[in-house]
């Protein structure tokens, strides 16, 4: 006994060495079924000569001369002894005491995946198996009826039945054929935590779940937060350490470093990072929404011991539409912290929630993005960081990866310092990337000067423009008292008839800010499904925020209309939109420009969110011969008084003055190249035919060709 516990203290005390000593039990566990006599050993040995090695490295552990009987207990009382020593991390140490589970059932989890470590011991298993069960398939891996036979005791009743079931609730093992008789029944150890088992791992060895270890997170002096945020985190890795609190909920936009943060609490703490994307609904996670189930969660029911086994905080990232609730439980087989990435929306429940504390990360200050920008960019690259982190506003993970595109595209070009515009069109693809499914992306150009207004609305949309450009330093030059009710957003409504340039001077805004401009589809966002059409706004207004782009809701009174009585549900479903809408405006921290052709329909509460509204009315005469002289070609041959007439008599909004320029220049192209005013008077009675209308203008009777 002695000469057994002295050859177990040569080794090292590895994760790798403490599953050999836990391999070898189970070869004893299965010699000691398998050879009851020394003619039943001799005859094995022969049959397996493989076993002859195993038996060797038995012999090197001191236990030549004692009993399979004896050697067992030994080896039994050692291994506990050895563990107990280690002063490191041993996963499967680790593994016992989170799940509770005991050395047989060790021995019994280690004894199933025998051929996953050896492959000749499927043939043994096979040959054994089927003497137990004559006929019964070859699968390589031990059945019900073995692993009842190596557990059973000396009146031959079996001590592996709950062993085994505690194992499967656990996701520790898994049954092959649930179609063959029970006897008959195969288990097998699933590749993840066979492998974690030893102290390795593969990175992404399990579709959507991705395993970092502590070496390759950020350490929290990397983070770049703000000053009080990182306050609150040293307060919170201690609460997370000393267990009063069991989990940390991080919510924020996407791309905003929220799994970056909870890694670098999970290293602050010895542990790697487990990140799960959640899909289908699994025994650990559970999601409804507000009228049924939500399709979230995982279906890998071995979570629990795979982070215990790996050492590391599982991060479950959700991405939960407005009114979802998801239901997190207690992971079994692990007693550390867990992690939670959420967005702006969606709640959480249950009890492994039920001690969590909730960090917000926002969009980072300019100051921070600065250094963003200046972390990502080569040092030769780093030309103009202010301009970049002042009028860029978007998420420090987008800002790395416009980086990098940015660098890109100044290589394209043989150059090494990165310019606005390389950041720009970087931006623009990641923008493509994220918001083409819901939104579309219109063209810009031109500033003020190609659009004529009135003075009145001129202004405003001065105002408007300078909202946008200082949008972030007003709140931090704001009273107090306002500044707690201020955010960077900035909501504008543009309302007026049709034809007026409300779309225009939405494009023209986005040009002189240097933005991208995004419509809102509505036949991609409006959904017939209850609750589809929340997540889709949701989504739309989070990818907007995410990457500064303005997002235009043309014709907005389609949406925003006036709440109703509730006489139907529809009309309960119709005001829950309108009350998601309402608040979702109000927290939006981008730029939203709403048209409408009657807003009088428009909801009077969207109206008291809109930090500026634009009147656009009809043109007078003198702006519509502004706006015919910005559409004719500066090469003309349209009498001038005739013009004059024209604008003055003829009531068109700019939409129509720009179809008839357009139509003229179509007639100009067949006729010479050349428009004349003729081509201009076919091109206006044109569109009073089309709206219905008697054109005032009369023209004179060609005259009659007598040719």
């Amino acid at each position: 006994m002695g000469k057994s516990e002295l050859a177990f203290k040569h080794l090292p005390r590895t994760p790798a060495a403490h599953f050999q000593l836990y391999f070898m039990a189970a070869v004893l566990r299965l010699l000691k079924q398998l050879a009851s006599s020394r003619e039943n050993m001799k005859e094995l040995y022969t049959t397996f000569p493989f076993l002859a090695e195993y038996n060797n490295r038995l012999v090197d552990f001191g236990l030549d001369g004692i009993s399979l009987e004896s050697a067992g207990a030994a080896w039994r009382q050692t291994l506990l002894d050895w563990e107990a020593s280690a002063p490191g991390f041993l996963p499967i140490r680790a593994l016992r005491m989170a799940a509770g589970l005991d050395y047989e059932a060790l021995c019994l989890l280690v004894c199933t995946g025998l051929s996953e470590e050896e492959p000749r011991f499927g043939a043994l298993l096979d040959a054994v198996q089927s003497r137990l069960h004559p006929g019964a398939p070859a699968q390589g891996r031990p059945t019900l009826g073995l692993l009842n036979s190596l557990w059973s005791d000396k009146e031959g009743k079996s001590q592996a039945g709950s062993a085994l079931q505690r194992l499967q609730s656990l996701g520790l093992l898994a049954m092959t054929n649930p179609e063959s008789p029970r006897q008959e029944w195969t288990f097998q150890v699933p590749a993840p935590v066979w492998d974690a088992l030893h102290g390795e791992y593969q990175a992404d060895q399990v579709p959507r779940i991705h395993f970092h270890p502590p070496e390759e997170l950020s350490t929290m002096p990397d983070l770049i937060l703000p000053d009080e945020l990182r306050r609150t985190l040293e307060h919170v890795a201690s609460l997370l350490d000393n267990g009063q609190a069991q989990a940390v909920v991080v919510r924020g936009p996407q791309h905003n470093g929220r799994r970056t943060l909870l890694g670098a609490l999970a290293r602050l703490s010895g542990r790697g990072l487990l990140e799960i994307e959640t899909g289908e609904t699994n025994p650990a996670i559970d999601g409804y929404g507000p009228h049924g189930p939500s399709n979230h969660g995982l279906q890998v029911p071995c979570l629990g011991p795979l982070a215990t086994l790996l050492k590391a905080m599982p991060a479950f990232l959700f991405d939960l539409g407005p009114g979802e609730t998801v239901e997190v439980r207690r992971l079994d087989g692990y007693a550390g912290p867990i992690g939670v990435v959420l967005g702006r929306s969606g709640g959480l429940t249950g009890l492994g929630v039920e001690r969590a504390i909730t960090l917000t990360l926002g969009i980072p200050e300019p100051s921070d993005r600065r250094r963003h920008w200046q972390q990502s960019l080569d040092e030769v690259a780093q030309t103009d960081l202010d301009t970049f982190s002042d009028q860029i506003r978007m998420t420090s993970g987008n800002i790395r990866r416009a980086a990098h595109l940015a660098q890109a595209y100044a290589a394209l070009e043989e150059r090494t310092a990165v310019s606005l515009a390389d950041v720009r069109q970087a931006c623009r693809v990641l923008n493509h990337q994220a918001l083409d499914t819901l939104a579309q992306r219109l063209e810009t150009g031109g500033d003020w000067t190609s659009l004529v207004a009135s003075p009145e609305t001129l202004a405003e949309l001065s105002a408007l423009e300078s909202r946008c450009l200082h949008r972030e330093r007003l709140k931090r030059s704001a009273s107090p008292a306002l500044r707690a009710q201020l955010n960077p957003g900035v909501r504008a409504l543009f309302s007026g008839p049709s034809g007026t340039g409300k779309s225009l001077a939405a494009r023209l805004l986005a040009s002189v800010l240097h933005m991208d401009l995004y419509r809102l589809d509505l036949a991609s966002v409006v959904n017939k499904y209850i609750g589809e059409t929340e997540k889709n706004l949701g989504q739309a207004f989070a990818r907007a925020e995410e990457l500064d782009v303005i997002l235009l809701l043309d014709e907005g009174d389609a949406l925003l209309t006036q709440r109703t009585s509730v006489n139907t549900s529809n009309d309960r479903y119709a005001n829950l939109e309108t009350n998601y809408l309402l608040q979702r405006i109000e927290s939006f921290e981008g730029i939203l420009i709403v048209t409408s052709n009657a807003s009088d329909r428009i909801d009077t509460a969207f109206q008291r969110r809109m930090d500026v509204i634009v009147d656009f009315r009809p043109p007078d005469a003198a702006e519509r011969y502004g706006i015919w002289y910005l559409h004719l070609p500066e090469e003309n041959a349209v009498d001038q008084q005739l013009l004059r007439d024209i604008a003055g008599r003829c009531n068109l909004t700019g939409a129509q003055i720009r179809n008839a320029a357009l139509h003229a220049s179509l007639l100009a192209l067949t006729d010479g190249g050349v428009i004349t005013s003729e081509h201009l008077l076919d091109a206006v009675q044109r569109e009073y035919r089309k709206a219905g209308m008697i054109c005032p203008l009369r023209r004179a009777p060609r005259p009659i060709s007598r040719g």
